[in-house]
């Protein structure tokens, strides 16, 4: 288990696990049907999904859609293509467009090509592949 990785309160596990496994490619690592929880993977990346009402709700306050207002989650790929077209062919809308960015950093500058999608609770999803 890495150490940190976020728990996203969803409206359907069936329809997020969906989305994640069959459209991005997340594997599961475990899950716990009855309590409407998956705890996922994707290379490194590390996320886990909770039915609301189902399991345990972590909720601080009244939820509301979109779920995800706030945050979006970077998650590093080898190649951004094969989400592009897994996306394109079941008609989900970027929420970002592929776009090439240089940020700065503690040692210098990294340059990712990036996309942003939303789950279907409004969860926003950064995937980014490095280029330099």
């Amino acid at each position: 288990m890495a150490a940190l990785v976020p728990e996203l309160s969803v409206s359907d596990i069936a329809a997020s696990r969906r989305f994640y496994c069959d459209l991005l490619g997340f594997s599961v690592r475990y899950e716990r049907p009855e309590e409407g929880f998956a705890y996922l993977a994707l290379g490194p990346a590390e996320l886990m999904l909770d039915q609301l009402g189902k399991g345990r709700d972590w909720l601080t306050g009244p939820l509301q859609a979109p779920f995800g207002r706030g945050v979006n989650f970077q998650i590093e790929v080898a190649a951004i293509d094969p989400l592009l077209q897994r996306l394109a062919a079941a008609h989900v809308k970027l929420f970002q467009p592929v776009e090439t960015k240089t940020y700065r950093t503690a040692t210098g500058a990294l340059t990712q090509r990036q996309f942003c999608v939303e789950d279907p609770d409004g969860y926003l999803l950064r995937f980014f592949e490095r280029l330099i």
